[in-house]
């Protein structure tokens, strides 16, 4: 049996992750939680070996941030939202400096995807 979300062996790096957020991150969550936008998120998500930063189960959205370093994983970002797309799910893609400097478009963006 495989295990799709949440797989155990990625336990202590999603803790990991949840507990090092970014800047740009605790701003989004802070928007995100307890259904402020009329739907579930959940952070630092995993589905089969990715790790999503946000993910709503009930509209199949992921939602990634990303920083400088992703210029550099243009291909493995790639790899990802083809896996997650087999799946069903679609992936908005942000840059850090997005949500800190203009947060209120991120979540206009968010909730034109629902």
């Amino acid at each position: 049996m495989v295990i799709l979300y949440n797989h155990p062996k990625l336990k202590g790096r999603r803790k990991e992750l949840r507990n090092n957020q970014t800047e740009a991150e605790n701003l989004l969550w802070e928007k995100l939680r307890r259904n402020q936008l009329g739907y579930k998120f959940k952070r630092q998500h995993s589905i089969g070996r990715f790790i999503l930063d946000f993910y709503c189960p009930e509209k199949k959205l992921a939602i990634e941030l990303d920083g400088a370093q992703h210029l550099e994983n243009k291909q493995y970002d790639k790899e990802r939202e083809a896996y997650l797309s087999e799946f069903g799910i679609k992936t908005l893609r942000f840059w850090n400096s997005e949500v800190t400097k203009d947060l209120n478009s991120v979540i206009q963006k968010i909730v034109f995807a629902f």
